[in-house]
């Protein structure tokens, strides 16, 4: 099951490196949140009333955008979000029905509310379900239409095996560049700045290049129109924020760089949205276009292009190994103070304690630890899923 791989080089080394975050109010982003957030609901659900979590997927939500009036010194939607959502799962246990639209509802309700500014349920959401309780190849009416609380799974229960064949990967540390880019995004959507500019939108988009040392930085923040009273406004506003920013990635210990910011402004067109969101307009979101598990989009390193959010906690190894992947790299770089990775790879019906392959890849790290943190984590699949659960893991 397990190899170890001793040549593990840092992208440092590259002479060049490219990375990219969407935002938390980008709607590919959104798409995201609103599936895993389901899940989590829908999970929560079944534990409460029945003591097991009825099997489910709803890792393939889109969200059309609305339609908003917009100018200096108004913003408002016009037109509702649009959220479609696509998969599979119990309806019912027994006789006793799940709410699911209900419980749909209110998980991409309570992500949009948390992402944007000015968001009401009522007025600006629409949620469509395309789920469907069908019985998948070789499956057991039991899967999607459980008889009684008895055919569902309880947390931590042994003997799962993987429902899909996956391959994950995970690195770490984050480079410089990596750190730059998502602590950008960080910042300018935390509760702080956002209390010092409640004028600033949530869909942020920071893109970093590093060519040896040198770094450039792109950001594009919006601002709500509501609170902008002119371009001469708008300009003044956005000077003080990026200067902002520029101490701020100043502070991360990169000294030669620079930062361009709503490239948009070269041709006159100030970045205005309604409630902080292209998806004001009508732009378009899907789950898994954007960030990786670890909230980055990495070229320059290896990715999974699965994506975790939304999809079944209990054995679904696509979520669970992803996040186990990341935190694999993560413990073997902390315990050997080198770059590491970590692919595992394994087939469906193989049992969760046991992936068919486990690589780690380590300059320093001692075959006794990485074996011992290895089994460690593959043993914690379901810790690891009431942590899912219970507590929810960002995947963005």
């Amino acid at each position: 099951m397990l190899s170890i791989q001793r040549d593990c080089r840092s992208v440092e080394d590259l002479p060049y490196e490219l990375v990219e975050r969407k935002g938390v109010g980008h709607p590919d982003t959104m798409c995201d949140a609103m599936a895993e957030r389901m899940s989590r609901y829908y999970s929560l659900h079944c534990l409460k009333e029945f003591g097991g979590v009825a099997h489910h997927w709803f890792d393939k939500v889109t969200l059309y955008g609305g339609g908003a009036d917009t100018g200096y010194g108004r913003g408002e939607l016009t037109s509702p979000y649009r959220v479609k959502v696509f998969g599979k799962a119990a309806f019912r246990v027994g006789t006793t029905a799940i709410p699911v639209q209900d419980l749909m509802f209110r998980a991409a309700a309570d992500v949009l509310a948390e992402v944007t500014t000015g968001f009401d349920a009522a007025r600006h959401l629409v949620v469509e379900l395309g789920v469907v309780d069908h019985q998948g190849s070789g499956r057991g009416l039991s899967r999607y239409q459980p008889a009684s609380p008895r055919d569902l799974t309880p947390l931590r229960s042994g003997g799962l095996v993987s429902n899909d064949t996956n391959l994950l990967h995970g690195y770490a540390p984050l480079s410089r560049l990596e750190n730059v880019v998502l602590g950008l995004e960080n910042l300018i959507n935390g509760p702080a700045f956002k209390q010092r500019h409640p004028d600033t939108g949530w869909d942020i988009k920071v893109f970093g290049s590093r060519r040896h040392d040198a770094f450039s930085l792109v950001v594009n923040m919006p601002f709500l129109a509501a609170r902008i009273e002119s371009m001469d406004h708008y300009l003044a506003r956005k000077a003080v924020i990026q200067k902002e920013l520029e101490e701020f990635a100043g502070s991360l210990g990169i000294g030669d760089f620079r930062m361009l910011m709503n490239a948009t402004d070269r041709n006159g067109r100030p970045y205005l949205t309604a409630l902080g969101s292209v998806a004001d307009t009508g732009d378009v979101g899907v789950v898994g276009r954007g960030n990786r598990v670890n909230g980055l989009i990495t070229p320059m390193r290896p990715m999974s292009i699965e994506a975790p959010a939304g999809k079944n906690p209990l054995d679904h190894t696509g979520k669970i190994y992803n996040v186990m992947a990341m935190r694999l790299a993560r413990q073997v770089h902390e315990e050997s103070g080198g770059p590491a990775q970590v692919h595992i790879f394994t087939s469906k019906e193989a049992p969760l304690e046991r992936p068919d392959e486990v690589v780690v890849a380590s300059s320093d790290a001692a075959e006794t630890t990485i074996e011992a943190l290895v089994k460690a984590a593959v043993a914690g699949s379901g810790d690891l899923t009431v942590e899912l659960i219970e507590k929810g893991i960002t995947l963005w």
